[in-house]
């Protein structure tokens, strides 16, 4: 790969500008099963600002100092998150690139395009009636846990956390369950980085789809709020925000639920917590958050121009990818320095924070509660060590959670 032509010279650790260096690969499955590992490696080596590729070919600069990422996202001038200058020159069939390209929604927005379709967002999540929700969790755990607790063994992955939130999820955004299996479908292969391309095309039809119905018979549900709110969103903007609704709502929440569960099994702190210890499942989730996001590396901006900092100048127009694993694990920082582990990263900061922060969590602890009420003596099916992380450069997520437990009979469904 050659220089950048008509770039600053590099300073300080090397800088991501400098092509010809090397460059982590955060596609790899050695980064998936020890990315801990890695991280610390890169900052002995990089310092703050790490050059990557995302996938072969397509390089980026990861940000891996805490206070360093701080300053990023609170700075969308300089660090905007619309991608179309960069997208030019890579090819269609990029695997990252449904995760990463220009989209009219307020994720790949900057300026009044992004207020426009963050308040949107905002106002239709907003009316979600958390308290009903707890009912609609509920209605989605049950049936799945029936469904396996008289085996004594389940996957959670497979049988538990991704059904239930695909299920919730289609709930509050009114989608009936054959759109919305097309839709889970299309999105795993965006995640998974294999046949992305036409994970995207389906996604995008089925969510077309679903649009076109909300149009014509509104709910009470997300989808119809955000047709009805006073932006008037085209048909090609519905779809886009609907995307980023459902990229931020079916994946992380799976691996938020396993990553906590896992956590919870494993750790004598929490592991007395099925059994009634005194660390909550919340304690749990916010540690979880803190030391291994079920998004690790996000947050994605594209400088104007070539910038300085940490004495390390980044290019323009390359994407720079925030870690939040990597920056909540800093060791420049510390629960000392922030206080309790909910100043971690894993929602973001800055104009493009999570704003459906609390709707998560009360989904993600109602699912956890539920399982653990109702299989209390559950154990991890396997060494810790043996368990299986899925490659990609996004996310932190296991392939499986396999489990056991004394069989039980059936909830009674109220």
């Amino acid at each position: 790969m050659s220089k950048a032509r008509n770039q600053p010279a590099s300073v300080a650790f090397g800088s991501p500008i400098d092509t010809d260096g090397p460059r982590v690969a955060l596609y790899s499955e050695e980064y998936a099963a020890d990315p801990h590992r890695a991280y610390r490696e890169m900052r002995s080596q990089y310092g703050s600002l790490v050059p990557i590729d995302l996938s072969p070919g397509v390089p980026a600069t990861l940000v891996i100092g805490y206070h360093t990422a701080v300053r990023i996202l609170n700075d969308p001038d300089h660090f905007p998150a619309d991608p179309r200058t960069w997208q030019r020159d890579i090819p269609g069939e990029c695997p990252v690139l449904p995760m990463l390209e220009w989209r009219p929604n307020a994720l790949r927005s900057a300026g009044n395009e992004h207020l426009r379709y963050r308040q949107a967002n905002a106002v239709s999540l907003a009316e979600v009636d958390l308290h009903a929700l707890h009912a609609v969790v509920e209605h989605a755990a049950i049936p799945l846990i029936n469904a396996f607790c008289g085996d004594g063994a389940a996957d959670l992955i497979s049988q538990y956390a991704f059904p239930l939130t695909f299920q919730v999820l289609n709930d509050l955004l009114g989608c009936p369950p054959e759109i919305g299996q097309q839709v889970a479908t299309g999105m795993a292969a965006i995640f998974e980085g294999v046949n992305a391309d036409k994970g995207n095309a389906m996604l995008t039809d089925a969510l077309f789809e679903l649009v076109t119905l909300k149009r014509s018979v509104p709910g009470d549900d997300i989808t119809s709020r955000l047709i009805a709110h006073p932006t008037v969103l085209s048909d090609e903007e519905m779809i886009h925000q609907l995307v980023t609704i459902y990229g931020a709502g079916i994946e992380p929440q799976q691996n938020l639920i396993t990553n906590t569960l896992l956590l919870m099994m494993t750790d004598d702190r929490f592991a007395g917590n099925v059994h009634g210890g005194s660390l909550s499942t919340r304690d749990a989730l916010d540690e979880v958050l803190f030391t291994d996001p079920p998004m690790a590396n996000y947050c994605v901006s594209y400088p104007r121009q070539p910038i300085l900092i940490d004495g390390v100048w980044l290019p323009a127009h390359q994407p720079v990818i925030i870690s939040m694993a990597g920056c909540n694990n800093d060791p420049a920082i510390g629960v000392s320095e922030f206080g309790p582990n909910r100043s971690h990263l894993a929602w973001s900061v800055g104009p493009h924070s999570c704003p459906a922060r609390s709707v998560a969590y009360l989904i993600v602890q109602d699912a956890i509660d539920q399982l653990l009420d109702a299989l209390p003596e559950m154990r991890l099916a396997t060494e810790p060590e043996q368990l299986s992380w899925r490659p990609g450069p996004f996310h932190r997520a296991l392939v499986s959670l396999p489990v056991t437990f004394p069989k039980s009979p059936p909830l009674v469904i109220l």
